[in-house]
């Protein structure tokens, strides 16, 4: 509560390789409703902050608190056993053991912990998942949306504001169990996994095989251009069936990868993956979705993060098909809630 104060609206700022996604969420009563949607293109790095002022122009998003996400090869997630102990034990002990695990000094990284399992197992120990993030990663990131005039309250990790974007949809649609699905977000330039248990997300993890391969492997079979490709994908037209086949070895190899993430999640908590929830904005390619299915051999469907929600204001008639690439900045924003 603190990070917040007594904010009446959070933008939820998702800035990945290719477009910036902006969803600004506002308390009503007792109610969240959507008050704003925004997207735009990045032309370059070094104009990241007139992205992310033309996705607020574009959604009429006038707050300025944020809550955005980092992500990459300078974010490491691991899930350690530790032997049960207080919060502020636990995270000195994850600070002294931290070089076990992660690739990077300590001194250079942020180290977060949050408890998966509270209780202890047969040989004793809890699991703990350990989030390390590059501080430098960080501080160019909160650059960029100082730059942009907003005000950042809360960084966060890609995946798990997939989780909590999932954990919101299921409050909005009154949705309770215990089922076991994973959620896969197909961005531009890596894939989010993220399964969950009911609404608790119990392992996470980053794969670097996503849109830009698809859009790859459809440019060298058609001999096309890239961003010819990116706009096939939406209207393939006739070129559908040729577009899928194209990109089978993409999904084939995500999907071994998906796979080998099911098998370690089912030796470590003892419960199998039922179904798959796919989004991201490459998930806009038809038939992606039994593509998918098909390679991992269980049931996958798109999903729409806005399902259930209210939206008023510059958001009204801003929603788009399913709005699965929008899944990120609405977790992102749903941290509303513990304000």
């Amino acid at each position: 509560m603190a990070l917040f104060g007594r904010s009446k609206s959070l933008v939820g700022l998702d800035i990945g390789t290719s477009a910036v996604k902006a969803v600004e969420l506002t308390r009503k009563g007792d109610r969240l409703v959507i008050s704003g949607i925004g997207t735009a293109e990045i032309q370059a790095a070094e104009q990241l902050p007139d992205a992310v002022r033309a996705a607020l122009q574009a959604g009429g998003i006038r707050a300025r608190r944020c809550a955005s996400a980092v992500s990459g090869r300078s974010v490491i997630i691991r899930q350690v056993p530790m032997a049960p102990m207080s919060d502020g034990e636990l995270r000195q002990a994850l600070e002294y053991e931290a070089d076990k695990y992660i690739p990077f000094d300590v001194n250079e990284v942020q180290i977060d912990a949050h408890r998966l399992v509270t209780t202890a197992d047969s040989a004793g120990q809890i699991k703990v998942l350990l989030v390390a993030v590059k501080k430098n990663l960080i501080d160019d990131h909160l650059a960029v949306l100082r730059a942009a005039g907003l005000s950042p309250r809360l960084v966060d990790v890609d995946v798990f504001a997939l989780a909590n974007a999932f954990e919101l949809r299921n409050l909005a649609m009154g949705i309770e169990d215990d089922g076991v699905r994973a959620l896969i977000d197909i961005g531009a330039s890596k894939t989010s996994l993220c399964i969950m248990r009911g609404s608790k997300g119990l392992f996470q993890r980053e794969i670097y095989l996503a849109g830009n391969d698809m859009t790859d492997a459809v440019a060298k079979r058609f001999g096309e251009d890239a961003c010819d490709v990116e706009r096939m994908k939406r209207e393939p037209g006739g070129a559908l069936e040729s577009m899928q086949d194209a990109i089978l070895g993409v999904i084939d190899d995500l999907a071994s990868e998906i796979r080998l993430s099911f098998d370690y999640f089912d030796n470590q908590f003892e419960q199998t993956v039922q179904e798959a929830y796919l989004s991201g904005g490459s998930g806009y390619l038809s038939g992606l979705d039994t593509l998918l299915g098909q390679a991992l051999g269980l049931p996958v469907r798109i999903w729409d993060p806005t399902e259930g929600l209210e939206v008023e204001g510059e958001g009204s008639g801003k929603l788009h098909g399913a709005n699965s690439d929008l899944t990120v900045a609405l977790g992102l924003a749903s941290r509303l809630r513990a304000a």
